[in-house]
């Protein structure tokens, strides 16, 4: 699995940040998605999941 983050669709708004902080980061000029692990594994495939489900956006999604 490999997390797809689209940039220029995201408001910014950290759900991603606060579901899972060991995959997900903000850059500090525009607060847009920072993908930090591009292909989880184990339990953090679960958290990519539901960070995909959360973005109000909808920038992030996964390539099974």
């Amino acid at each position: 699995m490999k997390i797809i983050a689209d940039t220029d669709r995201c408001v910014g708004a950290g759900q991603c940040v606060l579901t899972e902080p060991a995959l997900f980061d903000q850059s500090e000029d525009d607060a847009t998605i920072i993908v930090l692990n591009e292909t989880p594994e184990g339990e953090l495939i679960e958290k990519a999941r539901e960070a995909v489900h959360v973005c109000p956006s909808q920038a992030l999604s996964l390539e099974e």
